[in-house]
């Protein structure tokens, strides 16, 4: 996985809850930043068990958001 080089994840974590129905809420800084449902959801939630420790954890949140990528894209 990616590292995170400018040290956002550490300043500015994301945060998640599962609910009954198997959604992963993502959200950050108090903000919502995504909804993953269905299949998604599902590979999401196994992968956030196995993670060993937090960066693990906030970079599957970051790439499951999309929010890993920008400033970073080639033109």
């Amino acid at each position: 996985m990616p590292a995170d080089r400018r040290k956002r994840l550490v300043k500015d974590p994301f945060s998640h809850v599962v609910t009954k129905d198997g959604k992963v809420l993502v959200s950050r800084s108090g903000r919502s930043v995504g909804v993953i449902a269905g299949a998604r959801a599902e590979r999401l939630r196994t992968q956030l068990a196995e993670a060993a420790d937090e960066r693990g954890v906030q970079l599957l949140l970051a790439r499951a958001t999309g929010q890993y990528r920008h400033g970073t894209e080639r033109r």
